[in-house]
């Protein structure tokens, strides 16, 4: 039976000739004689694959708003990225980190026995704050010479990534927040040896690159006021032994900088920038320059001992280290090629942090410092005066009945050798 009824609807089939369109017809409209509950999974599918949801059109509201959200979130997220790399290139975060690393070693190094962390962490921060102001405003300045140069032509604003008010707008924030940081966690000689350095770099230094090679000089003396603000701010003061490390600082750089400005001067040229190595074909007064600012770099070591900033040992560890950059400068000058002048760039990009760890690691921290604690200052004093008035006791007992002569000389007392202590003449 079976095979009878296959065979029927076969002759059926081809006895009429159907065709699929009128096959799927039929089964459409034989689905939709169905009631909805009979096939819910078919509508389902259906409402999946037109991408709707079957809750009536209250899913598309929802995804639209979800697929809105995600692509905002993606613009500011995108946004972020954007200006966070143009302010940390504005900002000239790896230099800036470098003031911030001397600057701390200046704190520490004034700090004594003591080091108030919470004031390290503020003098860090004002003075990073400060330190990208600076550069900001001296690319803000220096817009059109970047645009000459290969190695600024890709910087935020010569290649148009964020505009000049922008930028002024980031500079201006960022140094009275910085010098407002300073001022009220510091001292006022802290912030005022910032903003002092930020004027002279953005509005002294930087357009004197394009009127004289002094200006390599007067941006010596920049970079040496960081380590000199850390001291400030940990001890509130400036004295004689808190310019070894500015010292530094400042011999430092000349190699530093004659080095790099041989190696580029066709590019400084093209920028429009007075350096040294521009007007010295040979590279003779360049290179001497370098070498005679690494010679002196090497008395620091013993004035650091001298002074009681440091042990003895830091002047065999800073003698060695200096021979070794004034090594790398003489063989500059004796033979003026790029390849002798990397070398010593090199050399000096490793001097700078070795000598600050040194002068780190041995410096003193005791009693006999001259810069002590304000409690050990006040304890001294009072020993002193205690002293002065006993020998005045006695010099009353031995000539009573005598008038007491003025004073008549005066006498250094350790460890305030600034401080006369009055003596009296014998009678």
């Amino acid at each position: 039976m079976w095979r009878n009824s296959l065979s029927f609807s076969s002759k059926l089939a081809t006895s009429h000739k159907i065709h699929p369109s009128s096959l799927s017809g039929v089964v459409r409209s034989l689905s939709l004689s169905f009631p909805p509950s009979t096939s819910p999974s078919s509508s389902v599918e259906e409402s999946v694959k037109l991408g709707l949801h079957p809750s009536h059109g209250v899913g598309v509201g929802a995804q639209s708003a979800l697929i809105d959200f995600s692509s905002k979130a993606r613009e500011v997220a995108d946004s972020a990225r954007h200006y966070g790399r143009c302010y940390w290139e504005l900002s000239k975060a790896r230099l800036s980190m470098l003031v911030v690393a001397t600057t701390g070693t200046g704190f520490v190094l004034g700090s004594g026995t003591a080091i108030d962390l919470p004031g390290l962490c503020y003098t860090c921060a004002g003075t990073m704050m400060v330190a990208a102001s600076a550069s900001t405003l001296n690319q803000v300045f220096e817009k059109n010479n970047d645009a000459k140069m290969k190695r600024t032509m890709q910087r935020p604003l010569p290649s148009g990534r964020i505009t000049i008010p922008h930028a002024v707008f980031w500079a201006s924030s960022m140094g009275l927040f910085g010098t407002a940081l300073l001022a009220s966690k510091t001292n006022a000689l802290a912030a005022g040896l910032a903003a002092s350095n930020l004027i002279l770099y953005a509005f002294v230094y930087t357009p004197l690159k394009q009127i004289h090679p002094v200006n390599t000089w007067v941006g010596a003396v920049v970079g040496a006021i960081p380590p000199l603000l850390g001291w400030a701010a940990a001890s509130g003061q400036v004295s004689l032994n808190s310019m070894i490390l500015p010292a530094a600082l400042y011999f430092w750089q000349l190699p530093h900088f004659m080095a790099l400005a041989y190696m580029c001067r066709n590019d400084y040229a093209a920028g429009g920038f007075r350096m040294l190595s521009f007007a010295d074909a040979s590279g003779k007064r360049t290179a001497a320059v370098a070498l005679r600012n690494c010679i002196y770099l090497i008395p620091l070591g013993y004035l650091a001992y001298d002074w009681g900033v440091t042990s003895k040992w830091f002047c065999l560890e800073s003698t060695l280290l200096t021979l070794a950059i004034t090594a790398t400068a003489f063989s500059f000058y004796r033979d003026r090629t790029i390849p002798k002048a990397r070398k010593m760039f090199y050399a000096s990009l490793l001097y700078l942090p070795v000598f600050m760890s040194g002068i780190l690691f041995h410096r003193l921290t005791t009693d006999n410092d001259q810069h002590c604690t304000t409690d050990s200052k006040l304890d001294t004093t009072t020993k002193l005066a205690a002293s002065f008035q006993e020998n005045r006791n006695v010099d009353r007992r031995k000539n009573r009945g005598t008038q007491g002569r003025p004073p008549v000389a005066y006498a250094s007392v350790a460890p305030f050798p600034f401080l006369p202590a009055p003596s009296y003449a014998p009678s």
